[in-house]
């Protein structure tokens, strides 16, 4: 159930990026809400997959999926530019999830 809500997590926590680049520095009402629902939705996830996910682990998952799925929102939702440089860092993130995985106690 921790990955469950840890996936959870992270689609909010996306949503809630998503919104803040919507909210247009909060002179939009709706995506200025959203927003905030959204960060507590997924901070709200992220503490009940802690009960059964190493914090380190978990953390990690969170911020560098996020991060991973935010540049390609970026670049597919708001036209960002992509580059080997990013694509080279997101390859990075991924991989250092992946290590942290492999090197977790299984519970």
């Amino acid at each position: 159930m921790g990955w469950f809500y840890l996936a959870l997590a992270i689609v909010f926590e996306v949503m809630g990026t998503t919104s803040m680049k919507l909210s247009e520095g909060f002179s939009r009402l709706w995506p200025s809400v959203l927003l905030f629902v959204f960060y507590g939705l997924s901070f709200t996830s992220l503490t009940f997959a802690l009960k059964k996910i190493d914090l380190s682990v978990a953390y990690a998952v969170w911020s560098g999926v996020g991060t991973a799925l935010i540049v390609v929102i970026g670049v597919w939702l708001f036209r960002e530019s992509l580059s080997a440089v990013k694509l080279a860092g997101i390859a990075l993130v991924i991989l250092g999830v992946v290590l942290l995985n492999l090197t977790a106690p299984a519970k």
